[in-house]
């Protein structure tokens, strides 16, 4: 896929967290050379900043980035991107592939306002993006192909790992992996604060949370194994760890986490919808 890409142009249109996160990591992967990859901000002083970090065209004109571009990423706000759809509409045609990451807007909202036939993905990634340890959910509306699909996730594997989904579960990434951080940082600081209960100091009792979570997470990854079953193992009878999952149970955490998923979810939904 990479020699794939070689040749084709790319468009950032609004490059700001995650917009700059991308253009980094393409740089960085010399997924694109600084030459194929255009990127747009909404103010001049911005721009200029942008071009000297990346060594990319910066500017604030959209349609001009999506003129020369093969591949239009479209990472502006959800109640945005009518508006940039709009203004791009004419420099845009279907042999042209536009991504959006705007949380909540369908393929379908996209499709309507661009010409007919333009093949559209749409992306969710998150935050940890930033370290290259990020996750991306994929979709494909009703003109994209496999191949545009293909070329989605080569842009996303830049910065960490996708999965494809079917659209109807778009909402539901967004709950999950992409509000999901916020949720472990809560976790996290308070183990931390556990630890600092116990006697740990806080640097000690912060790296020990960290490190324990990472470790956690890249056990599920490696080894496909349930998180239920990696629970068991470590939940010897009449040990410690016992006493504290009841607490756990008590304090019903697995209940919360999961109303805190669906609450999400249900405000990725709302989105698009407010000015």
């Amino acid at each position: 896929m990479k020699n794939q890409l070689s040749s084709k142009r790319v468009a950032v249109l609004g490059a700001g967290k995650i917009g700059g996160i991308l253009l980094q990591a393409f740089v960085r992967e010399k997924l694109f050379s600084p030459r194929q990859i255009a990127a747009t901000v909404r103010h001049s002083e911005r721009a200029r900043a942008v071009k000297r970090q990346f060594n990319v065209l910066v500017s604030t004109d959209n349609k001009s980035a999506v003129r020369r571009a093969d591949i239009v990423l479209v990472c502006v706000k959800p109640q945005a991107v009518a508006e940039v759809l709009e203004e791009i509409r004419e420099d845009v045609s279907p042999n042209k592939l536009v991504i959006s990451v705007a949380a909540s807007v369908p393929t379908a909202f996209i499709e309507q306002r661009l010409p007919e036939g333009t093949p559209v993905v749409r992306a969710m990634p998150n935050t940890p993006c930033a370290i290259g340890c990020g996750m991306t959910g994929l979709c494909r509306g009703s003109h994209a192909k496999p191949h545009h699909l293909e070329v989605a996730r080569a842009l996303f594997e830049t910065v960490g790992r996708t999965v494809v989904v079917d659209e109807k579960h778009m909402d539901a990434v967004t709950g999950l992996s992409a509000s999901g951080p916020a949720f472990m940082y809560i976790i996290l600081e308070s183990l931390a604060e556990a630890g600092v209960k116990v006697g740990l100091p806080r640097d000690i009792a912060t790296l020990l949370a960290a490190q324990t979570a990472h470790g956690a997470a890249q056990l599920v990854i490696q080894t496909g194994e349930h998180p239920a079953l990696l629970k068991d193992a470590v939940t010897t009878p009449a040990g410690c760890t016992i006493d504290g999952i009841l607490e756990l149970e008590e304090g019903k955490l697995r209940v919360t986490l999961i109303k805190a998923v669906v609450k999400s979810t249900q405000r990725a939904r709302e989105l698009l919808f407010e000015k």
